[in-house]
């Protein structure tokens, strides 16, 4: 029986299938030579540790549904094993990062800074949150071979000089670390003003940006023709939405307003020739990912990815450059004017962007206080 085709031959998996036709960050890893875990998802998502993220994509949680253990040295064998691309973080991830005893030698090098500086206390909290957000990026960029985004204050959403000066002051520290604006991407808000911001970024000063908290049309349209590096718009959520805010409660692939919407945004971009990478992320199911094969990038959990791997069905591309040419979509040109509009037409993304930039902002907040107390509650007599 061992000389039995059936047993020579070996079954690919969607993971493998996928592959073909999509990028989803990959690297030369441990899953047949060609695949490592997208970082970008999972750190939208979760309060895990910005640097076993880094080096892991929520390798803890990995470890643990494989086996059972989450100790240390399985995290670290899973960190080896496992060689990320690319990597995010934002202020949800810094707060819970900055609070864990690993790092406080990092909080400490940041907060050194901010009062090396001098001049008020808000502007010493400020650039300590700054080289804070530095310095975890230079760490995390020790164990990839690709790049970091690092986000701008979603408090500045709505001002576009603002989050330009921002942007380039962290570009100018990573500079001071000994980090490229190659290997940096900046995130912002997909606001009017955060998309103005990452065309001015771009063109003026060479700095690539990644456009989050995109859900509607109307942003990607404005962030394509911006010209930016990259949007992440969000499968998930708006499918989230849709279950949370209709009478649908289920849908298949094809028809989940996440998957269509993308699609949406794929097809547009292929068929005008937009250069800006479309990166699907925030997915709830595997049959999310299959309706998307062939778009230029997926983020996909370690859970996804674990059923992937076991799923020996056979994957086509539903997304393709040729077949974005023989779709419906008809360009248009949006101004300010008709971006809002168009954009406030569509409830779910307003509701979303908002909400996004609400919780962003509320642990900016919390993160400023918790610096505050660790450099001014002395002086203050606490």
């Amino acid at each position: 029986m061992s000389g039995s085709p059936v047993k020579r031959q070996r079954m690919e998996s969607a993971l493998d299938q996928l592959k073909q036709f999509t990028t989803v960050v990959a690297d030369t890893g441990d899953f047949n030579g060609c695949f490592v875990a997208s970082l970008w998802s999972c750190c939208e998502h979760c309060h895990c540790d910005p640097l076993g993220i880094a080096a892991g994509h929520c390798f803890p949680s990995l470890v643990t549904a494989a086996s059972g253990h989450s100790d240390k040295h399985l995290r670290e064998k899973a960190i080896d094993e496992y060689k990320p691309q690319d990597a995010t973080t934002n202020p949800s991830l810094i707060l819970a990062a900055a609070q864990m005893p690993a790092y406080q030698e990092l909080v400490e090098e940041a907060i050194a800074y901010g009062k090396k500086l001098g001049g008020p206390q808000e502007e010493q909290i400020k650039n300590a949150i700054d080289k804070l957000f530095v310095l975890f990026g230079a760490e995390i960029l020790k164990k990839i071979p690709g790049r970091v985004s690092t986000e701008v204050d979603a408090r500045l959403s709505f001002d576009k000089d603002a989050m330009v000066a921002r942007a380039r002051r962290l570009i100018e520290l990573y500079k001071e670390a000994g980090v490229g604006k190659d290997r940096i991407l900046i995130k912002l808000s997909s606001t009017w003003e955060g998309i103005q911001a990452g065309k001015e970024l771009e063109e003026q000063h060479g700095i690539h940006c990644n456009m989050t908290l995109l859900f509607s049309f109307a942003q990607a349209v404005a962030c394509a023709e911006a010209g930016v590096t990259l949007i992440s718009p969000f499968v998930g959520r708006i499918l989230d939405w849709h279950v949370a805010n209709t009478d649908k409660k289920s849908y298949e692939p094809q028809e989940d307003p996440g998957v269509k919407s993308v699609t949406k945004i794929y097809n547009y971009y292929k068929k005008f020739g937009y250069k800006t990478i479309v990166m699907g992320a925030s997915f709830r199911n595997t049959g999310e990912i299959k309706a998307l094969a062939g778009c230029d990038f997926l983020t996909i959990s370690p859970k996804l990815l674990g059923e992937l791997l076991k799923d020996n069905s056979k994957l086509a591309p539903a997304l393709s450059v040729k077949a974005a040419q023989t779709s419906d979509s008809e360009k248009i040109h949006l101004d300010e004017k008709a971006f809002r509009w168009l954009h406030n037409e569509d409830q779910m993304a307003v509701e979303k962007l908002s909400d996004g930039i609400r919780k962003f902002a509320a642990d900016a907040i919390k993160l400023e206080r918790m610096l505050t107390e660790r450099m001014f509650s002395a002086e203050n007599g606490k």
